[in-house]
């Protein structure tokens, strides 16, 4: 009970709470029955949690620039191709220079590194062109790297100490997906486009 008060009071999201009372449960369980510690094993409830995120989280324009200003060089360029392209982080780190023809401005997803096993044809905008540009000569092969490196991380401290700089507050580097798909939606895109653009299985996931 004290530790469920402690929980509770210190502001921790149920989520935290249940994970910490899943936890403790079987223990409570043992000591009862097995090792006869306990009388009778006290009930345990779950604190009740949301389903989904409280609120549709996307970045406006001025938000997205400040974000932008306020993030290292390698991270600022990575969230503005992630802006420009909607591909998810894992796509975006794992980018080959062999992936990007320039020409055709079109990169590409091959279907292991897609989460529905499917190619993912991905159109360059000037956006993600510049960026790209930007990576000439950095590493012979990933599109993004650091220090001669290819990025292995982009959710550093550094990404979470920009976030609070601007004040932007529960945002994860996939809502920047999210935020790439609103901006098409309220530029008239539409959802079928959208659905083969950013390579979704269905449009319910849309």
């Amino acid at each position: 009970m004290w530790l469920w008060l402690g929980l509770f009071a210190s502001g921790v999201a149920n989520g935290t709470v249940n994970r910490m009372l899943a936890l403790l449960r079987p223990i409570l369980i043992r000591s009862s029955v097995d090792w006869e510690w306990l009388p009778v094993v006290p009930k345990v409830r779950l604190l009740k949690e949301s389903i989904r995120r409280v609120r549709y989280l996307y970045l406006t324009k001025s938000q997205a620039e400040s974000l932008l200003l306020q993030l290292p060089s390698h991270l600022a360029e990575m969230t503005a191709f992630s802006l420009a392209t909607g591909l998810r982080k894992s796509n975006v780190i794992g980018l080959c220079l062999s992936q990007v023809d320039l020409a055709r401005r079109l990169a590409w997803i091959h279907p292991d590194q897609s989460k529905t096993r499917k190619a993912i044809a991905v159109p360059l905008n000037v956006d993600a062109l510049r960026v790209i540009a930007l990576q000439r000569g950095k590493h012979s092969i990933r599109v993004f790297s650091y220090k001669g490196d290819p990025v292995s991380h982009v959710t550093t401290s550094a990404w979470y100490r920009a976030l609070e700089r601007c004040g932007i507050d529960d945002f994860r580097w996939h809502d920047l997906r999210h935020t790439w798909a609103s901006w098409h939606v309220q530029n008239g895109t539409p959802l079928n486009v959208l659905q083969e653009l950013g390579g979704w299985e269905s449009a319910k996931m849309v």
